[in-house]
């Protein structure tokens, strides 16, 4: 009833709303980083610039802000905490690129305040990287083994990815108005400006969502998957 095999898999029909989802969130993503990065901030201070200023007001002044490649790949990693900005970010004074860097900001504030969540990613991280890489090939052997007791096995891998995606939601969350409430605190950026910062931000928080909709819809097509071998 839900074949699985290398040729089309009527069972990821079900997948099509986050696909969907997914799809539509990187086009906000790509229009509205597109849209404001065009628009200069009144202040003239570039987005490291920020996120050095947020570091220091927070005692974090002494963490390396780095430049690196690609576009959109910026992020904060908490195991050598460091901040990393994209090219088309990193010196930039766009308002686009400031609320994201203050965005990675917000992330370095949530670590250096032991943010639950945070803290709580951050320790199963390892457990589910393995997790989810084992999940697929255990179902798929379990499968054509017809052996349940593998079958179960990369089901219950497989929720460490859901849990990893649902604690994500307020992590990204937060982080975007930790970063938005500094942007208008300090100045950096006025009124009009934090409009266009928020969609940014808002925009990339939908592919948070789509990826939690797409872990949870797969579970539910393994489910099915299993329920229908097993009949």
């Amino acid at each position: 009833m839900y074949p699985m095999g290398f040729g089309f898999d009527s069972s990821m029909l079900i997948l099509i709303p986050a696909i969907l989802l997914s799809m539509w969130a990187q086009s906000q993503v790509s229009s509205a980083f597109s849209k404001y990065s065009k628009v200069r901030a009144q202040g003239g201070v570039t987005a490291d610039q920020v996120a050095r200023m947020l570091l220091t007001r927070f005692g974090l002044g002494s963490m390396p802000i780095n430049r690196i490649a690609g576009e959109l790949t910026d992020n904060y990693n908490p195991s050598n905490r460091t901040l990393n900005l994209s090219e088309s970010v990193y010196n930039n004074p766009s308002i686009a690129s400031i609320g994201v860097a203050a965005h990675e900001v917000g992330h370095a504030i949530q670590h250096s305040q032991l943010y639950a969540p945070l803290m709580f990613r951050n320790s199963i991280v390892p457990v589910v990287n393995i997790a989810s890489q084992a999940s697929m090939p255990l179902f798929i052997i379990g499968l054509m083994m017809g052996n349940s007791m593998l079958l179960n096995l990369g089901i219950i891998l497989f929720t460490g990815s859901i849990i990893f995606h649902l604690v994500t939601l307020p992590v990204e969350l937060d982080a975007s108005s930790r970063a938005l409430k500094l942007l208008q605190q300090t100045g950096t950026l006025t009124n009009d400006e934090l409009a266009g910062a928020r969609k940014v931000l808002n925009a990339a928080a939908l592919t948070y969502v789509a990826a939690a909709l797409m872990s949870v819809l797969q579970l539910v097509r393994l489910l099915m998957i299993k329920n229908s071998r097993e009949r």
